[in-house]
């Protein structure tokens, strides 16, 4: 049986497009590129790259880009729209937990949750963290946003989940202390018009969790800031009240 996210990303793209959590690419890709101080010969990877936005934009920039994501309809729109927009990229289908990539890039990229942490088991986000650090070469820097375990910790459980149901979330929650787990009722309509009803699981994680996983992987330098929707900046501190996090590594 397949999982949530991929029966939700099975004819989703058209509306994926649409979402307010889509809407800060532009914002978001000047962050990556003065991180990589508009050095275009820096080869990149976007792993959970869903339709391709950030890749898309990038390719534009006149960056290489490789983009995977799990979802072959998800593929099939960002190939769409790279032809429509005259842009090269590097787009495949491909699991985030079995990579093959190697010492091949500069800059890995996991953005708005596309892979990381929304797998099953802790073990298979480990996975894919190992997967990019991996496919990084010598000094390499991964970026990358997660669910920020601070802010179900330091909020009620119904102000959590009133939170989820104005984003659109879920309509019910149940937040598991023990494992970090958010266990939740998303319904949407997919581009069919056809009413969906998923039951979500995703891992919540605190900093110190983060920085010890990728100090683990050869991580040397870490920073983890909150993450603005569209507006990225090492000058934001995370706190309780931020949904999610802003991490940057690198070797």
């Amino acid at each position: 049986m397949n999982q949530w996210y991929e029966q939700l990303f099975q004819n989703y793209s058209n509306k994926y497009d649409t979402e307010v959590f889509t809407q800060g690419t532009m914002g978001e890709c000047d962050f990556i590129e003065k991180e990589i101080d508009h050095n275009q010969s820096i080869r990149v990877l976007d792993i959970g790259c869903g339709t391709g936005r950030h890749a898309i934009e990038l390719a534009k920039r006149g960056y290489s880009v490789t983009a995977v994501d799990l979802s072959e309809a998800m593929i099939d729109k960002a190939r769409e729209k790279a032809r429509t927009q005259a842009v090269e990229v590097d787009f495949r289908v491909a699991d985030a937990r079995n990579l093959a990539y190697e010492s091949e890039f500069d800059l890995v990229i996991m953005l708005c949750e596309g892979a990381f942490p929304l797998m099953e088991s802790d073990e298979m986000n480990y996975q894919i963290l190992e997967n990019a650090s991996k496919a990084l070469g010598n000094k390499g820097k991964l970026i990358f946003t997660t669910l920020n375990g601070l802010f179900p910790l330091f909020h009620s459980v119904k102000d959590f989940i009133n939170l989820g149901s104005e984003k659109g979330l879920s309509t019910e929650n149940s937040f598991d202390l023990m494992t970090f787990r958010d266990h939740s009722l998303y319904e949407t309509v997919d581009d069919s018009g056809n009413k969906m009803s998923l039951k979500c699981n995703e891992r919540y994680y605190i900093p110190t969790e983060i920085i010890w996983l990728l100090k683990s992987l050869g991580f040397q330098q870490i920073s983890i800031h909150a993450a603005k929707l569209g507006s990225f900046s090492r000058s934001d501190i995370l706190s309780t009240e931020d949904f999610e996090m802003l991490v940057i590594a690198q070797k």
